[in-house]
């Protein structure tokens, strides 16, 4: 069973940690606002639903955490080096129209991506990442 107060608590942390009101947080969900006003306020219990839109909208919450306390918020990753990050890159193709290579050198894409952020390292404006949930965050250059 569900400890409600705990689960308040935790919702409050995760509000906190995303910088949300109630409100943007609802809007997140695509749930009523007066859902989770009703939530917080230990009104109502949270249903499955709700956490399950919890769980779909912020990947980095760990159920077990959210429902009884245990594990971390947010989730632990394993830690990735940047071999392995340009490793997962390297099956991007360069051009939309060009069809993939089946046989891909790495050491040459490592070069090449290694060559290509040296070479627009400065030229960087922003980045925009966009979510599934229709939420995004934008990295600007501050030089």
């Amino acid at each position: 069973m569900i400890n409600t107060e705990d689960f308040i608590k935790r919702l409050q942390i995760l509000l906190q940690h995303y910088g949300l009101t109630a409100s943007a947080f609802a809007d997140s969900l695509d749930v009523q606002r007066s859902s989770v006003s009703h939530i917080v306020s230990g009104r109502n219990k949270p249903s499955l639903d709700f956490v399950l839109k919890i769980l779909h909208a912020y990947p980095e919450v760990d159920l077990q955490w959210l429902l009884n306390g245990k594990g971390n918020f947010p989730k632990v990753t394993e830690p990735t080096s940047e071999n392995t990050i340009v490793n997962k890159t390297v099956s991007v193709q360069s051009n939309l129209f060009e069809k993939s290579e089946t046989s891909v050198d790495p050491t040459k894409k490592i070069a090449d991506l290694q060559n290509l952020r040296a070479a627009a390292n400065d030229d960087i404006e922003q980045i925009v990442i966009f979510y599934k949930n229709g939420q995004f965050k934008i990295y600007k250059n501050l030089h």
